[in-house]
């Protein structure tokens, strides 16, 4: 189960150096073919990191014959000299499998402000490349870990045999859109670049775009689709969106499930709204609540925290009656019609948690996916850089 999985890819992971620890922390994915459509989507962050516009211009192309990711450096913030650096990582990989630079996605994850080892790099490049197999892609997924415990992968298969597989990383700054977070997704189906760019938009919507672990957004946040068109299978567009979105979300399930310092995972639906915007304004107030997360960690059920978040929102932005909302945890109802119910309160021992809440105002829902706010969670982070 990993990107390697559909036919047509290669991946590596290799240790260049870039960490102390001398851990895996370069990876690389290659496209064989026959066909080499790629499409992107990226950090909206304005201080985003060097390898995120190299990766955008690569995107425009439509065409993408590898990804190179290194961990324990991000080379953002890193001014012409870290652009400089992407730009050379995609010199150094496209020549290493005799393709263009301009079919050479870069990405980079760690260290905001630190400048790459491209000493380091000028040896790793070539090396990973020809390393790279059809049974690298474990290797691939490990290498591109950071803070992250477990590496992710997943894989599906479609309509008619085609496979789609993934990895991704993160484990903090997982918030809107995207997260400090690196995914590339693989398929073997026939996709035109068309197809691509809509269903990787599509996809990356509902699920990534609605991860929100720390409110804390990163610079280097990218998600990639590569299709080699090897399975020779045409993809219908709405089932492989489906599947391309399940997979998705089985990742972020498994980011969030390795969140820094975590014990629950969190899930906030919010329904009967208005609009999707608005019900997605609404999951969002109640997940970027630390109070709430502070709360779900101690397990206690204090669901007055939830309405004060939710009672932040203006009624343009997410308009609803007060005294027609309803609140639910863990299937528990906990208010309604303006007043707290005679429940039971609900058990919050479980690693998973649910947050329902209905406006009564419309019919459109969206969930918004979170985890709780723990001591090891501060204790991680205090102490990033040192």
């Amino acid at each position: 189960m990993s990107i390697t999985d559909p036919q047509g890819f290669r991946a590596a992971g290799y240790a260049a150096g870039l960490k102390a620890s001398n851990a895996l922390d370069l990876a690389v994915v290659v496209n064989d073919g026959p066909q080499y459509v790629g499409a992107a989507v990226t950090t909206p962050n304005r201080f985003a990191a060097a390898p995120v516009y190299l990766t955008r211009d690569v995107a425009a192309g439509g065409r993408v014959r590898a990804v190179i990711l290194n961990s324990g450096c991000a080379n953002a913030c890193t001014g012409e000299r870290g652009r400089a650096d992407a730009a050379r990582m995609a010199e150094l990989t496209a020549q290493s499998l005799e393709a263009e630079p301009s079919e050479v996605m870069v990405c980079s994850t760690g260290l905001i402000g630190s400048h790459l080892r491209m000493d380091l790099l000028a040896t790793a490049i070539p090396e990973v490349c020809r390393q790279a197999s059809d049974d690298g892609g474990d290797a691939a997924a490990q290498a591109i870990m950071t803070t992250d415990t477990v590496d992710k992968q997943a894989a599906r298969e479609g309509a008619g045999g085609y496979r789609i597989g993934g990895m991704a990383k993160g484990a903090g700054m997982l918030n809107p859109a995207m997260a400090t977070m690196l995914s590339v997704l693989t398929t073997d189906a026939v996709i035109t670049p068309d197809l691509a760019r809509e269903a990787l938009a599509a996809a990356v919507g509902p699920t990534f775009n609605r991860m929100d672990s720390d409110g804390c957004q990163s610079t280097n946040d990218t998600v990639i689709l590569l299709c080699s068109g090897a399975s020779g299978v045409s993809a219908e567009p709405a089932e492989f969106t489906e599947n391309l979105t399940a997979l998705c979300a089985d990742l972020v399930r498994q980011m969030l499930a390795d969140a820094e310092g975590a014990s629950h995972t969190i899930a906030v639906r919010v329904r009967g709204a208005a609009s999707e915007a608005a019900a997605e304004a609404g999951a969002r107030a109640v997940t970027s609540s630390n109070l709430v997360k502070a709360a779900i960690f101690g397990r206690d059920p204090n669901w007055g925290r939830i309405l004060a978040a939710l009672g932040t929102l203006d009624e343009e932005t997410c308009p609803y009656d007060a005294d027609s909302v309803t609140v639910a945890i863990n299937g528990t109802v906990i208010f309604a019609a303006g007043a707290p119910s005679d429940s039971t309160p609900p058990d919050l021992s479980g690693h998973d948690v649910s947050i329902d809440i209905d406006l009564a105002s419309g019919a459109a829902e969206a969930t918004v996916f979170t985890n709780d706010l723990t001591h090891d969670y501060v204790e991680e982070n205090s102490a990033y850089s040192t």
